[in-house]
């Protein structure tokens, strides 16, 4: 059984609307054994490793397991995604999707599952992989024995290095509840949440409002307290010392009992309390000082330790912490008790989970000395036996919840503790004896302020009603009413996305947003290129999420990244489908138009608010019955449409090609209303509106702006003020008219590109020749050569084939000849073609050959090294004429008095009056 490829789709995909990880599994010739065919054990022991397993149901709510066990066609494919799915369920990283689909005439099978963390899904299916070929397989007598047991620990500690922990874990939970984006920035707990201008950051308890000031004053424990008892909060005698010495000094002054503890430390580490000799003190001196910069000696305040969270300045959660201890029931040892405790699936190793197991270390074996106890010792029945003296939650302590008893005083105290400090999100660990007493009756005292402080005490406690803290920190971060997300209009189809795109975002410029775009040759951040390259796939995305000046993002999503990743984005509120027609097809796994459909259908299936659709298209009408947006918008360029005119009369939205007395209008229809919004002959891209393609853009623009809330005028504007130069839209139908002929550069690279462009050539009725630099990507079929061959021929004089520099696999003329041949076989004379494979020195000919009045339409691959060769391309004999015209001077005479003459220069410059 071996993997052959792997995929993390890290949004929405064709597969299923949520990240999933497809691994290509080679099943060596089982691919049609059912899991029953093995036989109950392979479940039985499945259940018995990962008993989440029996959780697993279909839809109609029966288990899964009773499907593996009877069901023909449950195969191992299907085995490997659900053990994966709970593999990852073990680690604490619970998903729902499961899926397996068989490759027709292949042993190979797609397993399709859900994750969290994509380091940890990809090692699931690896492990997922590796237990089901030992129990189906089992390795030979003379191996290495399969430890299963060994596998799981070992999985476990590589998802728990990679995994967020409980803190940053209810944090994302609760910004997922509250509709709020959140993206994972490192592999620790560093979480943006939000998107564009809109974002905040946290990390673990921190956040992107904290104070790095307050952060280090609750650090420095002497000025924390100074502050403290300065507005006449309860804190402790302190002193701040630096050897063991001062250390005895200083206890002795302030009186025993006291507590030493590092100046900068945190989760209790080096804190050593309850001190009452010097010897102890030089002994709790040392434990301290490996802990942090300084050791701070204070008086021993007694009772139970406290720990107040306060978010945003409100007390929101209380706890109770008992330090780790055992209870004896008069049988077990302490060791065993110990044992038992930790067999508690909430306590782990380290702080990252919602409890830490407990350790006999030193720090036991001495408290346990005190009791004349040793871990061999049986303790009667109902005795706690504690193992710790503080009550840290990180060493194995426990948490009760007292939100609801506490005393205001000691709310008030809390909050007023922390706004002193000046922290947005902090906790008090505070002593007393009796939480629902006031301060001021029992003497309890603040300890601690921690920066930073650790929720899952008050997400889960040991004992009480869970609080939803993290819920509490997105509504400081976010308040309810105001935006985390930025508007996100998405867009795909064949042909026209990226001049569709590139109008969009000049709309929206215009308007006054900072428009972040992706597109086939950048990412476009307020119009300047960040990174340059085709950025149409889910990293492009991202980044333009993540730039913190966005307020609205325009993603031009392309076909190969959603088969090879997914969408990078989980919705869009405005998703457009241009067309789709034959175009990458035999690539990718996508073979058909129905295929290709099925992938671009993806954009609009997630659309929030609008889908935009093209009515005139078979393919994108279908579109309409997949998507959920509230807004169903329908582009067509018929205003005669049936099924358009009856959207338009139930009041729907609709944008129209209207033929007028002027020519052709570009109409809204919206709740019955039309609304005529610009005649097509004033936008600029459509050259005087024969370019049908463009206008289709602009309306496919359009209906996207009206959609994201954009007024007439602002749309209006935006459509007057983009063009088709290479400034504006680099190889999209740019045209240059300096050299005496028509020259129009274009991209197209399909049938659909072409013929648009062709059709373009002779609605514009050049006066002379038409000439035409003809090729197609290498990794195209033959049969898409042969489509696009179909589009030009017999509407040139002349057919110049070439290659682009990236052969594909293909060879040096083979597209070259092939389009030849195509021609051809499509009445074209051959006297009308010339090959020239390399594309630099076709552009050469073609410029060369053109006359006076002639049209030249050349399709090409490097689009800015072809515009170079056109716009610095000198026809034969203009050198020499513009020499002579900047040598001769230009004389002109003007009736003016006295019979003078005005001479200038070919740049009309006088140079002097002469008689």
């Amino acid at each position: 059984m071996d993997i052959i490829s792997t995929a993390a789709y890290v949004g929405p995909n064709s597969y299923a609307k949520v990240p999933l990880i497809r691994l290509t599994v080679d099943l060596r010739n089982r691919s049609t054994s059912s899991v029953a065919s093995y036989g109950d054990a392979v479940i039985d022991t499945l259940l018995k490793h990962l008993p989440s397993l029996a959780n697993d149901a279909l839809p109609d709510g029966t288990p899964w397991v009773e499907r593996a066990r009877s069901a023909d066609d449950c195969g191992l494919g299907e085995l490997i995604a659900h053990v994966a799915l709970n593999l990852q369920k073990l680690a604490g990283e619970p998903t729902n999707f499961a899926q397996a689909v068989a490759l027709p005439g292949t042993d190979e099978v797609e397993v399709l599952y859900g994750y969290e963390s994509d380091e940890v899904g990809l090692e699931a299916g690896d492990l997922a992989c590796d237990i089901i070929i030992e129990l189906i397989a089992p390795r030979r007598a003379d191996d290495e024995p399969y430890d299963l047991e060994d596998e799981l620990d070992r999985f476990l500690s590589f998802a728990q290095k990679r995994s967020l922990g409980p803190s940053a874990l209810a944090l994302v939970k609760a910004a997922e509840a509250r509709d709020i984006p959140w993206v994972r920035l490192n592999d620790q707990s560093l979480i943006q949440v939000g998107q564009g201008k809109y974002q905040k950051r946290i990390e673990a308890a921190l956040t992107s409002m904290t104070s790095h000031i307050a952060v280090e004053i609750a650090s420095d424990k002497g000025v924390c307290n100074k502050i403290l008892a300065d507005l006449g909060l309860p804190v402790p005698q302190q002193r701040q010392v630096y050897d063991a010495d001062e250390a005895v000094s200083a206890a002795r002054r302030i009186g025993y009992p006291v507590v030493i503890k590092p100046l900068d430390g945190n989760h209790g580490r080096g804190v050593t309390v309850n001190i009452m000799s010097d010897e102890e003190a030089e002994a709790a001196f040392a434990v301290a000082d490996e802990e942090g910069s300084a050791v701070i000696v204070e008086s021993m305040i007694t009772g139970d330790d406290h720990r107040l969270l306060v978010i945003n300045g409100k007390l929101e959660a209380a706890a109770k912490r008992v330090p780790g201890h055992v209870v004896g029931d008069g049988t077990h040892t302490i060791a065993e008790l110990v044992e038992i405790v930790n067999q508690d699936p909430r306590r782990g190793v380290g702080h990252d989970n919602v409890l830490t197991k407990l350790e006999l270390d030193e720090q036991a074996f001495r408290l346990l000395g005190e009791k004349n106890y040793t871990p061999e010792s049986v303790p009667p029945e109902g005795e706690a036996v504690y193992l710790r003296k503080t009550a840290n939650i990180s060493t194995g302590g426990t948490a009760v919840d007292v939100t609801d008893i506490i005393h205001p005083d000691n709310k008030l105290m809390a909050e007023r503790a922390i706004m002193a400090v000046g922290l947005d999100l902090g906790a008090v660990d505070f002593l007393t004896s009796d939480i629902t007493q006031s301060y001021r009756d029992t003497g309890g005292a603040i300890c601690e302020i921690n920066a930073g402080p650790g929720l899952r005490m008050h997400i889960a406690p040991s004992e009480g009603k869970p609080r939803d803290v993290g819920g509490k920190v997105m509504e400081m971060l976010f308040p309810p009413g105001t935006q985390s997300r930025i508007p996100v209009a998405a867009l795909t189809g064949t042909n026209g996305k990226t001049t569709c795109s590139r109008m969009l975002s000049h709309i929206l410029k215009m308007a006054g947003h900072v428009v972040g775009q992706t597109s086939t040759d950048a990412v476009y951040i307020d119009g300047n290129v960040t990174v340059k390259g085709d950025m149409t796939g889910p990293v492009s995305a991202k980044m333009v999420l993540r730039d913190p000046t966005v307020d609205i993002a325009v993603l031009e999503t392309a076909r190969g990244g959603i088969v090879r990743s997914g969408l990078g984005y989980m919705f869009c509120d405005v998703g457009a489908v241009l067309n789709v027609t034959s175009d990458h097809l035999g690539l990718g796994g996508v073979d058909t138009v129905d295929e290709l459909a099925r992938v671009k259908r993806v954009v609009v299936e997630v659309a929030r608010d609008t889908a935009v659709l093209n009515a005139d298209n078979e393919q994108t009408l279908k579109m309409a019955s997949y998507t959920t947006a509230k807004h169903l918008f329908y582009v067509t360029r018929n205003p005669h449409h049936e099924l358009v005119r009856e959207h338009i009369r139930l009041g729907k939205r609709a944008i129209v090609l209207e033929e007028g007395l002027n020519g052709d209008q570009i109409v809204i229809y919206d709740n019955g209303t039309q609304i005529p919004l610009i005649w097509t002959h004033l936008i600029p891209a459509t050259i005087e509106g024969k370019a049908l393609h463009n206008v289709e853009n602009a309306m496919f623009a359009a209906a996207m702006a009206y959609a994201l809330g954009k007024t007439l005028d602002q749309i209006r504007n935006g459509l007057r003020t983009f063009d088709n130069t290479f400034f504006q839209s680099p190889g999209r139908m740019n045209v240059f008219d300096e050299h005496g002929f028509r020259v129009i550069l274009d991209y197209g690279h399909n049938e659909a590109a072409v013929g648009a462009m062709a059709d373009l050539v002779e609605r514009l009725k050049p006066r002379g020749r038409k000439i035409v630099c003809v090729t197609c990507p290498g990794d195209r079929r033959n049969e898409d050569v042969r489509d696009i061959a179909e589009k030009v021929a017999g509407k040139f004089d002349t057919y110049i084939c070439h290659r682009d520099d990236n052969l594909r696999g293909r060879g040096p003329t083979e597209i070259p000849d092939l389009m030849r041949d195509a021609l051809i076989s499509f009445g074209v004379p051959d006297e009308q073609i010339e090959i020239i494979p390399d594309e630099m020195a076709a552009v050469d000919a073609a410029l060369a050959m053109a006359r006076h009045n002639d049209l030249v339409l050349i399709f090409c691959d490097a689009i800015t090294a072809c515009w170079k060769k056109i716009i610095y391309f000198k026809p034969e004999g203009k050198e020499e004429q513009e020499a002579a015209a900047a040598a001769k001077p230009l004389q002109i005479a003007f009736d003016v008095p006295d019979g003078f003459k005005i001479v200038t220069d070919a740049r009309g410059v006088l140079i002097a009056p002469i008689e």
